[in-house]
């Protein structure tokens, strides 16, 4: 089980341009992502709570999945639908047992051996990258879209792309076989977050029919 994964919002507060986030979530939201996670590296944890359980309460209204990066132990206080872990993070093991068996589990992989792992370990999706350059992570490490397409043929998970990822060559992840592509700047930094969403959706689904026609 996955959530829908066709544009996924990652949200960090300090990459916001000094927006609210959570009027950027709400913009992106009317503009069509299908799933919403709080990414929270720096900061009081009591903020990032506060800032979760409006960003949960937004989510249910929009009727979208709504997911934290890293902290098993804040998606359970918020009551969060799942979480998005990396490599150095909780096992996908130990963040079911803690979640249950409706939580939705992500796990970030770079090589065909880390998503079969993950796969084996119960998660639910994959989301790999870095596909393209991007200034959301310090040193990312560059798989390109071969790296997506060889991550995507050795598992049976459905895998989001990120990294770099806007409305120009989000269709380019879909074609590779992507189920969908995870995003910060795309809409975050966007002068407009509602029209960047919508862009993005628009060529995902676009993307996905083509494929699917084929």
């Amino acid at each position: 089980m996955a959530p829908d994964l066709r544009v996924y919002l990652v949200l960090d507060p300090v990459l916001t341009s000094g927006r609210s986030p959570l009027e950027i979530a709400e913009a992106a939201l009317r503009g069509g992502v299908t799933a919403l996670q709080l990414r929270w590296k720096v900061g009081p944890l009591r903020e990032m709570l506060r800032l979760g359980e409006a960003l949960r309460d937004l989510c249910r209204r929009y009727e979208v999945p709504f997911l934290i990066n890293d902290r098993v132990d804040v998606a359970m206080v918020l009551q969060a639908n799942g979480v998005h872990m990396g490599q150095e993070d909780l096992p996908p093991e130990a963040a079911r047992q803690l979640l249950g068996p409706q939580a939705f589990i992500g796990i970030s992989a770079r090589t065909p051996e880390q998503a079969r792992a993950a796969e084996a370990a119960g998660a639910d999706y994959l989301g790999t990258g870095s596909v393209f350059p991007t200034t959301s992570k310090v040193n990312p490490t560059l798989i390109g879209l071969n790296g997506l397409a060889a991550v995507i043929r050795s598992t049976r998970l459905p895998v989001v792309a990120i990294g770099g990822v806007n409305p120009e060559n989000a269709a380019a992840c879909i074609r590779a076989g992507a189920a969908g592509v995870a995003v910060i700047s795309a809409i975050a930094k966007a002068p407009d977050p509602e029209a960047a969403a919508r862009a993005l959706r628009r060529a995902v689904d676009q993307a996905l029919a083509e494929r699917e026609g084929h």
